[in-house]
């Protein structure tokens, strides 16, 4: 089914052009990843599509069956306890509950007309189970479970959590909602990798439509199945997702580069005849030299330049001298603030030329922990001890080391004026796309995140540390500045420690992870998805030894594997369920389609056409009543199954 269309869509502030000629349609199949550098408009295009922006021309047109949810800059509910406020999606539900309630209560004291009620009571229990009463509860917890939430917090006022937190209860409620297309803003902000793995698995699954901004490319990877890339002058839709995206814009652009030198050779060459007939000066050569002017023009006509790339940043980073083999050391160390223990019997080694990555939940202590080897704090106790001749270079998440009273200028110039003239640091700047005046003489304190980023990642590279400490150096930055940072990264020959939730750059460049717990740590060697299979392989094999060695143990164990079997086939009665509903869904739209023709003049008159199209009609209404059979028993069982989780 059509969701919704955008047609030649143009938006313009002041003299600006924001962006144009953007075209696509929404089915209710699509999983569409949004992407463009930060600035060209895609948080605009979705205010747009929701009614909340103007546009200057073109067309947005939303199917009448479409339901659209999106997040608001302000969560609601602020005083109710979150739970409450997450369930308020379902008040449609909710009211049933209370009907039933009511009805039931009715027919027990024998007020009424019982007959009445009780039909009344069959409608009402038919419509509360068909949308979803029996699980609404259960679906609503496991949804704040798998966003990183914990029972003690299904109490907490709203008003009591963070930013980063109130943007997840708004996420949960869209997912909860009955929005068949979601516009999600950057889902992954806030999420630590288990909650971001969580909401791959219910997009996967979910029978939603979707358009997602995001600059997370292994999530795109995971659960889009169409690209589209908003430029100024046009929005291009690929299909499959950012991956198959990049080489497919990879291997458009280098064919249009080559059509368009070949071309202009080719200009080149027909302009060199047409000089040689004007030098011969007779009639005949005036004559070639005109019909070749036109073949030219003709070749002008064609003659499209390649689109450039968006304008990213540039840099290498250089390590200034060599380090000793061992570059850092930890030993049981451990770190607490007010009594609570942040870091935990913390213990592994880097040596010279390492990758390492540190990864694990949401408040487990990595960016502490990278603050005392940084220098910044100390441990409490434990051996942390960083080798010879070892330079750190430390990337503040926060953006807090720089100085807010500085211009951009002085702020990279000031440790450096002696090494650098003016005309040096102002093409450093450029190449981190600071530029203009404007740009260069801008307060530190009104910079955006992207900028500051940007600004940080300069002073890093001119700091030729050897040993770089990055906490989530690619928040703030948009998928350009992702891949110049990894590419500069990978040409770097020094020693790397880096808090990251992005997996795709942890899978391009890390050789060792460490995973950080309340435990402890585990050392882990490759990538991301190597992470993956040795921790599901570990898993595996201490199951075995447990069963093995401790039979009441094994027990707990064979509950643990019950579960993911359960799991596994929650996820499989989601997608027949899925399945049966789209087959429903293009049923009726044949039957809706056969009774119009039925009542056309000229099928009414032909008896045998007339015929044969009522024969279909009946048919498709039998296999109709099937699906929808179907559909019941599927929806029961799946209702089961998350009851008995």
């Amino acid at each position: 089914m059509l969701l919704l269309t955008v047609k030649d869509l143009k938006k313009t502030f002041v003299e600006r052009t924001l962006f144009e000629n953007v075209s696509f349609d929404v089915d209710s199949n699509s999983r569409i990843g949004l992407i463009g550098p930060n600035g060209s408009g895609k948080t605009t295009l979705f205010k747009i599509i929701m009614g909340e922006e103007s546009y200057d021309s073109g067309l947005v047109s939303k199917n009448g069956g479409a339901i659209i949810g999106a997040m608001s800059q302000h969560v609601e509910d602020e005083d109710t306890p979150m739970m409450e406020c997450m369930l308020r999606v379902f008040s449609r539900l909710i009211n049933l509950e209370a009907e039933l309630e009511e009805i039931n209560s009715l027919i027990d004291l024998g007020n009424g007309d019982t007959e009445r009620l009780v039909i009344r009571q069959q409608r009402i229990t038919e419509e509360y189970e068909r949308n979803g009463g029996l699980t609404y509860r259960s679906r609503a917890r496991a949804t704040a479970l798998g966003l990183g939430f914990v029972e003690a917090d299904f109490d907490r006022h709203v008003s009591s959590f963070s930013g980063g937190e109130k943007n997840k209860i708004q996420m949960a409620r869209i997912l909860l909602s009955d929005a068949n297309l979601l516009l999600l803003d950057e889902p992954t902000n806030h999420l630590d990798i288990q909650s971001v793995e969580w909401l791959e698995n219910y997009l996967t699954f979910c029978d939603k439509a979707f358009i997602l901004i995001s600059h997370d490319r292994y999530f795109l990877d995971k659960v889009t199945n169409r690209t589209i890339e908003l430029t100024p002058k046009k929005a291009v839709s690929y299909t499959g997702g950012y991956s198959v995206y990049m080489e497919k814009r990879s291997t458009e652009r280098e064919i249009q580069l080559r059509h368009y030198k070949n071309t202009c050779k080719e200009i080149r060459r027909i302009q060199g005849i047409v000089e040689q007939q004007r030098r011969w000066g007779q009639e005949r050569n005036f004559v070639t030299a005109e019909a070749k002017l036109n073949q030219i023009e003709r070749l002008k006509s064609t003659l499209v330049e390649p689109e450039r790339n968006a304008a990213t940043i540039r840099f290498g980073l250089t390590a200034g001298q060599v380090s000793g083999n061992d570059v850092l050391t930890c030993e049981d160390v451990h770190k607490s603030f007010d009594g609570n223990l942040v870091v935990n019997n913390v213990s592994f080694e880097v040596k010279k030329g390492e990758r390492v990555f540190l990864i694990g939940a949401n408040g487990c202590g990595k960016t502490t922990l990278l603050k005392m080897i940084a220098g910044i704090l100390p441990p409490d106790s434990g051996i942390l001890r960083i080798g010879a001749n070892v330079m750190p270079g430390y990337y503040d998440q926060t953006l807090s080391n720089l100085s807010h009273n500085k211009t951009v200028l002085s702020e990279a110039w000031d440790d450096y004026y002696a090494e650098l003239t003016h005309t040096q640091i102002r093409n450093i700047l450029a190449s981190f796309l600071f530029r203009t005046e404007d740009e260069v003489k801008k307060p530190v304190s009104l910079l955006s995140g992207g900028e500051k980023a940007r600004l940080q990642l300069l002073k890093l590279m001119m700091s030729n540390a050897n040993f770089l400490l990055l906490d989530e150096p690619t928040n703030h930055l948009d998928i350009d500045s992702r891949n110049a940072l990894e590419s500069a990264l990978d040409d770097y020959e020094g020693t790397m420690l880096i808090v990251s939730h992005d997996r795709f750059l942890i899978n391009n460049l890390a050789d060792k992870i460490i995973y950080m717990s309340d435990e402890g740590t585990d050392v882990y060697y490759g990538g991301y998805d190597d992470f993956i299979a040795e921790r599901e392989a570990r898993e595996a094999m201490r199951e075995q030894y447990v069963e093995e060695s401790d039979p009441t143990e094994s027990a707990a164990k064979l509950e643990y594997k019950t579960k993911k079997q359960r799991q596994s086939a929650i996820n499989r009665k989601r997608g027949e369920v899925s399945r049966l509903e789209k087959e429903y869904e293009q049923i009726e739209a044949r039957i809706e389609e056969l009774t119009h023709k039925l009542t056309l003049p000229e099928i009414c008159t032909d008896y045998v056409k007339s015929s044969e199209l009522s024969e279909e009609l009946e048919s498709i209404r039998e296999r109709s009543n099937g699906v929808l059979a179907e559909w019941d028993e599927a929806q029961s069982e799946l209702a089961k199954l998350i009851d008995d989780e």
